[in-house]
């Protein structure tokens, strides 16, 4: 494992998948000081060795690198900004690295603000939910300068399985908004095909079982094909997150002139899904929708 010993490394946002992380970072070494909006993760963190800071600012102050694994681009802006933000507490090299999923043209933003301050961004979404952030083997999608993402990339190491440079500024959320698409799609695909084999008299798990090392295998039909069989919603990812990370990358390309009908259409689906109230359930449980008997 890489060795991060004698690097002061920040988090702020202590959530399903800010608390793995923090955990793995500390295991290689890291001294981790962290911040959370409520105080409940800082003390658990805190009692494996972490350092509690009272604000983002403070977490800037006292370390090199600073994480930002928050909900959304709002509450990026909001550990950003102000008095007590992560950009007050920048220093001369600071890097900030926001591995949650923000819209695009805030990023650049983000970025800018953090350069006017003498730091470094990047945007370095994640893919894997909370296995991969609990195993380290998250796909890590940075964008930025090629010196702020070889700065990123001992601790993207730790984080990560596979990590791509994808290019300048913005284009990590690009790459994860083309994920997320992809990601809903697909679970909107597997509920419909297990409803089906499950309304037809098949037993779903054996259809799991015989489309396994076909064309229609996926990661997807492995882990959250097996969680709507077994009916275990518990979140990995939540539905809320799933379907605010559908409607950014509508925007997105909303903003270019492109129209992407099925994600429009998988985006209603968890409109009902959240409407029901199980917004908080994983996304895979978008199969209560399509069975609904």
């Amino acid at each position: 494992m890489t060795n991060l010993s004698g690097q002061t490394i920040g988090i702020v946002g202590l959530g399903l998948m800010g608390r793995p992380m923090g955990r793995n970072l500390m295991a290689a070494g890291a001294r981790l000081v962290v911040h959370n909006r409520s105080p409940g993760p800082v003390g658990d963190m805190a009692a494996d060795g972490a350092v509690p800071a009272d604000s983002p600012r403070a977490v800037a102050e006292e370390a090199e690198t600073v994480i930002v694994m928050v909900a959304d681009t709002a509450a990026v802006e909001a550990v950003l900004s102000g008095a007590d933000g992560v950009v007050a507490g920048v220093h001369p090299n600071t890097l900030v690295i926001d591995m949650g999923t923000t819209a695009f043209t805030a990023t650049q933003d983000f970025a800018q603000r953090v350069a006017d301050a003498g730091g470094d961004y990047v945007d370095a979404p994640v893919s894997g939910g909370t296995v991969g952030a609990e195993a380290g083997a998250l796909t890590i999608m940075a964008g930025g300068t090629e010196a702020a993402f070889q700065r990123a990339g001992p601790v993207f190491e730790v984080l990560g399985g596979r990590v791509t440079h994808v290019g300048g500024t913005g284009t990590g959320q690009v790459a994860k908004a083309a994920n997320q698409v992809i990601v809903g799609l697909t679970i909107g695909a597997v509920a419909e095909a297990l409803t089906l084999a499950r309304r037809a008299g098949a037993d779903p798990a054996k259809v799991r079982q015989a489309l396994g090392g076909g064309f229609a295998d996926s990661p997807i039909l492995e882990l959250h094909g097996q969680r709507m069989i077994d009916g275990d919603f518990r979140p990995g990812g939540r539905a809320t997150i799933q379907r605010k990370d559908m409607a950014q990358a509508l925007e997105l390309a909303a903003g270019l002139g492109l129209e992407l009908p099925a994600t429009r259409l998988n985006m209603g689906l968890y409109d009902e899904l959240i409407a029901a109230g199980s917004g908080d359930l994983d996304h895979a449980a978008l199969v209560k929708v399509i069975d609904r008997g």
